[in-house]
């Protein structure tokens, strides 16, 4: 059992948690599916860290070129989440064993890092020096220790001494035009919110006007202009001047963390539209079934072309600052889609990034092959995405249950506990019994410390077209639409029970004659475990009009999947043959071939077989 405890005082740390200034969330704990995964993340990759390996590049600073310096920061931001859940004191111990090792490196003038004197602003500095930024400044959230809010100002100066009008400009230092450099924004306006410094400020609002400056990156004219993402600098660079393009996925969306939380103190529209308008396209034209994107990391149109192999598809890191970017705009806006968003890629392309034995990551995560641990980058035992996968699964807690004034709002529908503290100072708790998305019912009972009225406010997901809300066994007639947000205002009372009853019909996805299974917010694909067949074959699947497709339950599975289900097909070239008509097997997509084994494969995107003749039946 988890717990995290959300404190008031939290400005923005990791994914940033709303300020209420009297609702608060007191509690919450995680079970079931994804609170095991959390648990099996903070054991087996958080505190297995050999922190003394982690600290080594900055005690030498010969680096020329390489990232060494941010797998310090990436863990550590994953660590203290992780504290926040867990409160493991062996983990706080590590934590600041971690923090003490780093500042013994920072030179007097303000410098943390691995790079050399002479090559200091080149490759991926800055970028380095951002997540020690981050890291450090997670930490003092914790702790309250003012030497390390004193470090975290001495780094910033330093920078800003080397960084600004008068010296090296921002936008072109470092890699893809200047956007890994220039993501230093977002743990700069967190050092302007801890210190009020308005030196800080004004040093995000020079980088960000750095951006439009002629043959930058134009982050906010391109995006107000509406140019997508993976056209804003075509043609795409030669190979050998990759890190020259502006394509590059992590490192966007990175910029555009920050520029939200610039927007969050200027209140300044056009950036957080620029923001907005970046996401739409991203979700639209980028993201693939199972909520992820890129290839070799980088933007390519990717939702149209999703049904054709790429090389190194759907970068771990670039599913969780996909994750961290919809995040941060749920908590602006309160647009659903975002959590949507959320929850795809949480049940498909992280889960699929996570070997569940051992929690090792896969760098990349294709939609059909075989499962691939993630390589050693930088002469060290880590690499960035195994380093940046923590942070997506321990913001979850966070994500499940958004709370202001007199209303809860529930974003994750899992087996869970929590309490709050609504703003005249009442308390609730709610108590969450479900195996959704197993199944499609979500019990939910209230625990309201005295009779009071409140709203409770649960996602309908867009994909949920049949949808059905009993409160203590009364049906309500409430609008179910999918896409919003159901709330239901009244006096509750101890031991209210909510049934929310979701549509988890399997549904039948064409694109580029091929089709895909989709069941929720869960992606089916086939598996050769099975032994059900060529994973390579055509076939049609049976669907009706709608195309949604009966999808039975197995119990008979491999021990390591979750989910499984068979449906009537018909298989290969020969559809006279009586083999043809027979059942295949499916899995979730988190599962398929989490035997991490390279002689096995699934795929995702089936091949659909043309069909001449008007059949009258399944399809």
């Amino acid at each position: 059992m988890r717990k995290i405890i959300l404190m008031l005082f939290y400005i923005l740390p990791f994914q940033g948690i709303s300020q209420i200034k009297h609702a608060q969330i007191k509690q919450v704990e995680l079970h079931g599916h994804i609170g095991s995964r959390i648990d099996a993340c903070i054991e087996t990759n958080v505190m297995s860290q050999d922190i003394d390996h982690l600290i080594e590049p900055f005690k030498h600073k010969t680096e020329t070129e390489r990232w060494q310096s941010e797998f310090w920061g990436k863990w550590m931001l994953g660590a203290c989440q992780s504290y926040q859940y867990s409160k493991n004191p062996v983990l706080l111990k590590k934590i600041s064993y971690a923090v003490d090792e780093l500042l013994k490196t920072q030179l007097p003038n303000g410098y943390i890092g691995n790079y050399s004197e002479q090559s200091q602003l080149a490759q991926w500095d800055v970028w380095g020096r951002k997540y020690c930024l981050l890291g450090l400044q997670a930490y003092y959230d914790i702790t309250g220790d003012q030497k390390v809010l004193t470090a975290c100002r001495k780094l910033a100066d330093h920078l800003m001494k080397q960084v600004g009008p008068e010296n090296a400009d921002i936008a072109k230092i470092g890699n893809y035009k200047g956007m890994a450099a220039s993501s230093i924004l977002e743990p700069v306006m967190y050092l302007y919110n801890r210190t009020s410094d308005s030196r800080y400020l004004n040093f995000a609002k020079y980088i960000v006007a750095q951006w439009e400056k002629p043959n930058a990156s134009n982050l906010i004219s391109k995006a107000i202009a509406g140019e997508p993402v993976a056209k804003r600098f075509w043609p795409f660079p030669k190979a050998s001047h990759w890190a020259l393009g502006g394509h590059k996925s992590y490192e966007m969306m990175s910029c555009y963390v920050g520029l939200l939380e610039l927007y969050k103190v200027t209140k300044n529209r056009t950036y957080l539209s620029a923001v907005e308008a970046t996401a739409n396209d991203i979700m639209t034209n980028e993201i693939n079934i199972v909520g992820g994107a890129s290839s070799t990391e980088c933007w390519y149109e990717g939702a149209k072309n999703q049904t054709t192999p790429s090389f190194l598809s759907m970068e771990t890191c670039v599913t969780f600052t996909w994750m961290q970017l919809c995040d941060r705009l749920l908590q602006i806006t309160g647009e659903v889609k975002y959590a949507d968003q959320i929850e795809k890629t949480t049940y498909n392309a992280l889960q699929a990034a996570a070997r569940v034995e051992n929690m090792m990551i896969a760098s990349y995560v294709p939609l059909e092959g075989f499962r691939r641990d993630g390589e050693r980058q930088c002469g060290m035992d880590i690499n960035c995405c195994k380093a940046n996968a923590p942070r997506a699964f321990t913001m979850l807690p966070d994500f499940a249950f958004r709370v202001s004034e007199n209303k809860i709002t529930m974003n994750l529908y899992t087996n869970s506990k929590a309490q709050f503290i609504l703003n005249d100072k009442k308390k609730v708790s709610l108590s969450v019994e479900t195996s959704y998305p197993v199944s499609d019912k979500i019990n939910i009972t209230v625990h309201p410390e005295q009779e009071s009225v409140f709203t409770l406010s649960l996602r309908i997901p867009e994909w949920s077209k049949q949808n059905s809300l009993l409160v203590n066994g009364e049906e309500l007639p409430d609008a179910m639409l999918p896409g919003g947000y159901l709330e239901v205002t009244r006096k509750w009372k101890k031991n209210d029970v909510v049934v929310l009853s979701l549509d988890l019909r399997g549904k039948m996805v064409v694109l580029n004659n091929h089709m895909a299974i989709v069941r929720g917010p869960v992606v089916l694909a086939r598996d050769s475990r099975f032994k059900d067949g060529f994973v390579d074959e055509t076939i049609a699947i049976e669907h009706d009009k709608d195309n949604y497709v009966p999808l039975v339950a197995l119990t008979d599975k491999p021990s390591s999947v979750w989910m499984a289900f068979s449906v009537n097909a018909l298989t290969s070239i020969y559809n006279g043959d009586k083999e043809s008509f027979r059942k295949i097997k499916l899995c979730d997509f988190g599962s398929a071939g989490n035997g991490w084994d390279e002689h096995e494969r699934y795929k995702v995107w089936l091949t659909r077989t043309i069909e001449t003749a008007d059949r009258g039946t399944w399809w």
